[in-house]
């Protein structure tokens, strides 16, 4: 149990000694105030006064009208979508309609060997072997 409040110990003195040192205090990167103040450009759009983003979300509650712009972009958004989907099952139906297309061809392929291998253990050698060699009446 010594070792516990030994490391306690120790960890309080480094707190101490960083909370007192003058290094933690000045070890912020000063910043030009000009700049800092007025943003220009972009940043002037996403950094916002105070009072202005206090009532950010309340300048546009549930049930306000949209912007024009705003239903534009939603628009694009879903039609983005539905072409996003529409690709998907397009490339899920065609991998679909070539393993059923292979699977049928392996199936015929299959059928038709069976059926030639069935047709030579039973041939007569009396008739031409025909599939179809039957005499109807």
């Amino acid at each position: 149990m010594s070792w516990t409040y030994a490391t306690l110990l120790a960890l309080l003195a480094v707190l101490i000694a960083l909370n007192l040192s003058e290094e933690a205090e000045s070890a912020a990167v000063a910043s030009n105030t000009a700049n800092a103040k007025s943003p220009a450009g972009p940043l002037r759009r996403i950094f916002m006064k105070k009072a202005d983003a206090s009532n950010f979300f309340r300048k546009r509650s549930r049930r306000a009208v949209k912007s024009q712009d705003e239903i534009n972009a939603e628009q694009r958004q879903v039609l983005a979508a539905d072409e996003r989907k529409r690709e998907f099952h397009e490339e899920k139906r065609n991998e679909f309609e070539s393993y059923a297309e292979e699977d049928h061809d392996e199936q015929n392929e299959r059928t038709r060997e069976s059926t030639e291998q069935w047709r030579e253990f039973h041939y007569d050698g009396m008739n031409p072997p025909h599939e179809y060699n039957r005499h109807t009446a």
